[in-house]
């Protein structure tokens, strides 16, 4: 071999080991997932929430069988993850079946807020129940329902009150924000939202909640960018920076005070984007995508990590048992507003 021609050789295989190099650092930036033990069946269009360290998977739709046809294959099952075993466990079933529900978790007790059920030979019928679910006796309650009836709802927690905010009521979208004091098993009204829609993501960092993505009447054709922002102690919205890609049928989870947002659908597939908005700076960052692209899933963040569980990969009715795990950069911190 000639020595200009080993030069060249040694140039290039130097070239492609910095480019190596530069995406090994990047990761450093966007975080990175992990596989951990898949949900005990496939389901789509679940919420999860994390009650004293353990994941609650519930509700949804399952894969069709012929035990379940008559139910429209709409789900009651509740399945638990336990991060510390990395292995699922099987509580007591909702009290009826639910899809595109709210979940919200609050001194160690589990709500359910909302969601369709069938009615007839629909699918899409819009409930206001609110059941409690107890870890300590494995009970769930019925608890006072919302003013308004709704599903693909955003839920979150602020200050012992739990906000339920967007959806879709059966006909239209809704802009309720209704707020519910689980120690009184009381609701009251606050300020509209100013987008009405569903399928969005809802979350609080600091002392704001915010409203995420989603869509207008079910239509994942027309997903929105829309990022509003709400403020309980004056009861007041503002628009925020969008979302850099227009997404709906997400979840989100909020990790040192950034909102991570992933999944989703459109006309065109599935997302695996992973979407992480700092909103001390409002600035959007792109982070590392999910390994499984889907949508209607649920997630919950344990001990720093978002845990990314079940949904659709494919538009509409499809389902799986994925649970990838997300970490986040350490870089990724704010102070609360």
């Amino acid at each position: 071999m000639s020595t200009l021609k080993f030069y060249i050789i040694a140039g290039v295989f130097f070239l492609c080991l910095t480019k190596v190099g530069l995406i090994f650092a990047d990761t450093s930036k966007v975080g990175t997932w992990t596989t951990a033990s898949p949900a005990p069946t496939k389901r789509t269009e679940v919420v999860a929430a994390m009650v004293k360290g353990k994941i609650y998977v519930v509700g949804g739709f399952s894969e069709p069988k012929l035990q379940n046809v008559l139910k429209f294959a709409i789900s009651s099952d509740v399945e638990v993850y336990d991060p510390v075993s990395d292995s699922w466990s099987i509580t007591t079933p909702l009290p009826e079946g639910r899809h595109h529900a709210g979940i919200a978790s609050h001194n160690g007790m589990l709500y359910i807020i909302g969601g369709f059920t069938k009615s007839f030979l629909s699918i899409w019928h819009a409930v206001p129940t609110v059941y409690q679910y107890n870890p300590s006796t494995a009970k769930w309650r019925e608890l006072a329902p919302m003013p308004t009836a709704r599903g693909a709802l955003g839920v979150t927690v602020y200050q012992n009150r739990i906000y339920a905010i967007g959806g879709y009521d059966g006909k239209d979208n809704s802009a309720a924000v209704e707020i519910f004091d689980p120690e009184t098993n009381t609701w009251l009204s606050a300020a509209s939202m100013p987008t009405s829609r569903d399928h969005l993501a809802v979350a609080t960092a600091g002392s704001r909640i915010y409203a995420i993505g989603g869509r207008p009447d079910l239509d994942y054709h027309h997903n929105m960018r829309t990022v509003e922002e709400y403020d309980p102690q004056t009861n007041q919205w503002r628009a925020r920076t969008n979302l850099p890609t227009a997404r709906s049928g997400i979840t989100a989870g909020v990790i040192n005070g950034w909102i991570y947002v992933v999944g989703g659908e459109s006309g065109e597939g599935t997302f695996a984007t992973n979407e992480a908005y700092d909103p001390v700076k409002d600035q959007w960052h792109t982070m590392a995508p999910m390994p499984t692209a889907r949508h209607g899933l649920g997630s919950a963040v344990v001990d720093g990590r978002l845990y990314v569980i079940s949904g659709g990969p494919k538009p509409g009715g499809s389902f799986s048992q994925v649970n990838e795990v997300f970490t986040p950069p350490p870089t990724n911190t704010t102070l609360n507003q």
